[in-house]
């Protein structure tokens, strides 16, 4: 199970990338690192939908709205966006660099490899929406919600 989940990530990552070739992106690690530092914090932008948010989300991190245009961000604030497994923040990544946003990324394994790493969300011991039966695959069953 272990390799299977493995190469299902690797196969993720690399498809989001093929498919999104000019968007930026963040290792969880480097993030973590950003955020450790406690200078010049990135905004966290959710791109899950507001049930998914609700069940926990990265601490600090904001859901994006559904008209983009409320988000009334500074062009060149630092942003970091994430979803489930990278996919929708990739999009939504895509959609902002293209509103102007200067300094945006995408969260490489986003929430799901966060919460894998037993990374900080919003708060202790919380779990994470699977999304659904088949993306809820890729997270530790320790991370995931029974929601």
């Amino acid at each position: 199970m272990f390799f299977q989940k493995k190469l299902v990530w690797i196969t993720i990552k690399f498809l989001i990338r093929v498919r999104f070739p000019n968007v930026p992106k963040i290792s969880t690690s480097d993030l973590a690192a950003w955020l450790e530092k406690g200078v010049d914090q990135p905004v966290l932008l959710d791109a899950r939908t507001q049930q998914e948010y609700a069940v926990s989300h990265l601490r600090g991190a904001k859901l994006i709205p559904a008209n983009f245009e409320d988000l009334k961000l500074d062009l060149s604030a630092s942003i970091v966006v994430y979803c489930s497994i990278g996919y929708r923040s990739a999009v939504v990544v895509k959609q902002l660099q293209a509103m102007g946003y200067k300094k945006i990324f995408n969260l490489e394994g986003s929430i799901f490899q966060w919460a894998n790493e037993f990374r900080p969300l919003n708060r202790e011991g919380d779990r994470v929406h699977p999304y659904n039966q088949f993306w809820g695959f890729l997270l530790d069953s320790r991370s995931k919600s029974l929601d």
